[in-house]
Parts: C-alpha cells; sequence; structure tokens
C-alpha cells in the first residue's frame, strides 16, 4: 500500500513540474478534456436545471391528474384535419363525470381565456394571467390562500363575480391596503376580492400564480359564452389514490362516450391527457438533450486524450535516463508503469477540474441573469465529470506509461545521456 502512495506521490510531483515547466504546452495539451468536460457538465446541469424547473411548476399537480381536451399533449396517429374537427368538452361533460365516474377525487371544468388587464382604481396590471374554473381546482391544485378563502360550491355554480388574486397582482393594485373586500374590473365587469395566493415566485415559462387570477368559470362563460373561438375548455380530473390508473382511464373514455353517444367503431373525439405522459414527453426530450451533448462532448475528450497522450510520450522520452536509472536501482517495470499511469490521471484530472469550475462560473453567472431559474450544478454530475477526466487520462496514458516500463535500463540511460 506504502509503495503505491508513494507512487501517486511522485507521479502528483511530476504533474505539478509539468505544469510549471512547459506551462503552454501542457495547456493545450489539457485543453481538449477542459472543453470536453465543461461541455458534458454544462449540458448535464442545464438539462438538470431544465428539469427541475419544470418539475416544480407542475408540483402542485399529482402525477396521476388527467387532463380531457380536444387537443393532445404529444404526438397523435389521428390525421390533423380529423383532430381540428373534434368538438370541445362541455360543462355538462365536466357535470356528468363529477356525478357518474367512481374512484373520482376531484374533477374540475376549466375555460382557457385571454390574458387581458386588471384594475382598481388608478392601479393596473396588464396581461394578466386568467384561471377561469370551477371550485374543486383548488384541491387539485393544492393551492395556497394567504388571506381571505377559495370560492366556493355555491358561488361556482352561479358564477358569482368573486376573484382571488395572485401575490404580485394584490401587491401591485393594493400597494397600501388591504385587498378582500375590494373591487377590481376586468373584461369590463366588476369582481369582489376574497382571496390572495401565498407568494410562488417565478415559473420556468412565466407562469407563476403570483401573477394570475382565479374566478369562477360560470362567470368567464356568461361573459364569453360556450361557442367562443378565443377560448377551449378542458375537465381536470383527479382520481383517487391507489386505484389502477389504466383501468381508471379505459372507464373514463367509456363513460365520454357514452355521454356523447359514439357508436363502438367510431374513433374518440376527445384526448385524455395524463400528467405522468407529459413528463414522459419531456424525459425524452431532455433524453434526446443530454445524448446530443454526449455525442458533441466526446470528440472534444477524443482530442483532450491525444493531448494527454502526446504530453505523457513527450514525459517518457524527457524522463528516459531517469527511468534508466530507476530500473537500474532494483524499480520494477510495474512502478514505472503506476508512475506515468497515476500522473496522466492526474495531468487529466486537473484537465477535468478546470472544467468544472468554468461551468461553476457560468452557472452562477447565468442564474443571475435569469431571475428565478436557478442552473443545478449537482454533486453527482461533478462526480461524473471527475470520474470521465479520470478514465481518458488512463486511456490516454496507458500507451506511454507501458512503452515507459518496457524500456531497457542500460539502453535508457545511454539514450538519456
Amino acid at each position: 500500500m506504502f509503495i503505491y502512495l508513494r507512487v501517486l506521490k511522485e507521479s502528483f510531483n511530476f504533474a505539478i513540474n509539468a505544469l510549471k515547466n512547459n506551462k503552454l504546452r501542457t495547456f493545450l495539451s489539457l485543453l481538449g478534456v477542459t472543453i470536453g468536460i465543461f461541455s458534458i457538465i454544462a449540458v448535464l446541469a442545464a438539462v438538470d436545471s431544465l428539469k427541475k424547473e419544470i418539475d416544480d411548476s407542475i408540483s402542485s399537480l399529482d402525477n396521476s391528474t388527467i387532463i380531457v381536451m380536444r387537443f393532445s399533449f404529444g404526438p397523435s396517429d389521428i390525421p390533423r384535419w380529423k383532430r381540428q374537427q373534434f368538438p370541445d368538452v362541455s360543462y355538462d361533460e365536466y357535470e356528468y363525470i363529477s356525478r357518474y365516474m367512481p374512484d373520482t377525487e376531484a374533477a374540475s371544468f376549466s375555460l382557457n381565456v385571454p390574458s387581458t388587464s386588471i384594475k382598481h382604481e388608478e392601479n393596473s396590471v396588464s396581461n394578466v394571467e386568467i384561471g377561469a374554473v370551477t371550485y374543486e381546482y383548488y384541491d387539485i391544485e393544492a393551492l395556497k390562500i394567504a388571506e381571505g378563502r377559495f370560492f366556493n360550491e355555491s358561488e361556482s355554480n352561479s358564477g358569482t363575480p368573486v376573484i382571488i388574486l395572485g401575490d404580485e397582482i394584490a401587491k401591485t393594485l393594493f400597494p397600501s391596503t388591504i385587498a378582500l373586500g375590494k373591487k377590481v374590473r376586468l373584461y369590463g365587469r366588476k369582481f369582489v376580492v376574497i382571496g390572495v395566493l401565498k407568494k410562488e415566485g417565478s415559473g420556468l415559462f412565466g407562469g407563476s400564480k403570483d401573477t394570475a387570477v382565479f374566478f369562477p368559470v360560470n362567470m368567464a362563460r356568461k361573459i364569453f359564452g360556450d361557442n367562443n373561438k378565443s377560448t377551449f375548455p378542458q375537465i381536470i380530473v383527479k382520481p383517487e389514490s391507489g386505484i389502477d390508473n389504466a383501468g381508471y382511464i379505459a372507464l373514463l373514455k367509456q363513460k365520454i362516450r357514452m355521454a356523447r353517444g359514439l357508436k363502438p367503431d367510431d374513433i374518440d373525439n376527445f384526448f385524455v391527457n395524463r400528467l405522468e405522459g407529459f413528463k414522459d414527453i419531456i424525459d425524452g426530450i431532455t433524453g434526446t438533450m443530454n445524448g446530443i451533448g454526449w455525442v458533441i462532448s466526446a470528440f472534444s475528450l477524443l482530442v483532450g486524450g491525444f493531448g494527454i497522450a502526446n504530453i505523457m510520450f513527450v514525459s517518457v522520452k524527457e524522463r528516459t535516463n531517469l527511468i534508466g536509472i530507476q530500473k537500474s536501482l532494483g524499480a520494477k517495470n510495474k512502478f514505472i508503469l503506476f508512475q506515468f499511469l497515476f500522473e496522466a490521471v492526474i495531468l487529466s484530472v486537473i484537465g477535468g477540474l478546470i472544467g468544472l469550475i468554468l461551468v461553476f462560473m457560468v452557472s452562477i453567472f447565468a442564474s443571475t441573469f435569469t431571475g428565478d431559474f436557478n442552473f443545478v450544478l449537482s454533486p453527482w454530475n461533478m462526480f461524473i465529470g471527475t470520474a470521465i477526466s479520470a478514465i481518458i487520462g488512463l486511456i490516454a496514458g496507458i500507451i506511454p506509461a507501458i512503452s515507459a516500463s518496457k524500456l531497457d535500463p542500460v539502453e535508457a540511460i545511454r539514450t538519456g545521456m
């Protein structure tokens, strides 16, 4: 054990001396490894950050949540022209599902309506995201109320003009007063504020609830009607936990087909989208991004490997005399082999660490200028970077190390003189 520690120490000293004595040559040789590790870890960190932000954006919704509408989250085998003929889901279908679909924890009807401006006296906010939903949405989305309450079943069914404001909206409209009980105007109608949501922070695509408002969907139906082309409805369904999702979805499709009077040979003229399926699509996209990053980075690592091999061949040539002396004093081939192999690994790891430091600096810089989007440089990614560096050094240094270990001591001393 001590002999290997000694070899490791000597190899480390040789590597540091190579950096000191031949700065430019060593820098150019390590540049490939540095760029390769930087590319790989930067891609991994960016993809991890993207996945984390997406997961956080939909974390309030359970993965088992189902969204029924005329559009599909992913690709479909149904021709586009036929999909365009699909009818929108209706409020009556939402009531049918709520009443007759077993094993359902909650079902909500939502109407996607255009964003608008919201005003209170002289204060206003433009491009406000509108959530026109039924009262069950509060439980499905697990909304958190800071002040007041969410609208109840009676207010939801009657379309009472009440509204819940996001944190940022409330602070902008009511900078010095309490929002509860005050009236705001949007879509030419007055709404009474009955609740304010807790501060959430910005989402990846700007979809934070801090800049959103919620009011009863039946109020939106009064404003826009049920056949307005600028809106499209959806039914959000949350099954009870622990049930068979595949069986639940099959039964849900059957119920909707019955409600629409579809014949057995008719195709489904609606889509049942799962959030879990949406996450699978995101995972597929990020997986492809990872693969592309690895392929691009592999070329840099290949160049870096040749650079390490080159500097090790030069190192063997420069220390031929020293190798001969070591072997004449009893150093075994294994000792010489490990000495150069460790040196190659150490040099490669140094290049990799430089790449990791660059990624760390870029991640801090990027996080500073992208607001609430944080780039994640995880310990696992740092380990991957270091491990890849060591493997590149091991592969690149094996041939020079073997050539050094097989040198004849007499010839080595004579050649080095």
